[in-house]
């Protein structure tokens, strides 16, 4: 200690000192914990699984899309197949004079 200092200001001093101290190994704690948790959570959840889960939700998506292409395909036939069927008995008739 120093005693041309008054004592207020060495306390004030060597607490000062231990926060900075305490706040650079709380810092460097934060970040040794975020390491750690990233390596678990690679081990934990491997890539792998949301890969395969990404390829079913993938091919999911695509059957429905075909599906809906598949009714639309229908639908549009069908309405093509009814415009055509008047025609052609009109066709017949026309053909039966």
């Amino acid at each position: 200690m120093d005693d041309e200092k008054p004592v207020t200001e060495q306390v004030m001093e060597t607490m000062t000192t231990a926060v900075e101290a305490t706040k650079d190994a709380a810092v460097t704690a934060v970040k040794k914990v975020k390491k750690a948790a990233k390596k678990v959570a690679k081990k934990v959840a491997p890539k792998k699984a949301s890969k395969k889960k990404a390829k079913k939700a993938a091919k999911k998506t695509s059957k429905k899309a075909a599906k809906k292409s598949a009714k639309k395909a229908a639908k549009k036939t069908a309405k093509k197949s009814a415009k055509k069927a008047p025609k052609s008995k009109k066709k017949a008739k026309k053909a039966k004079r």
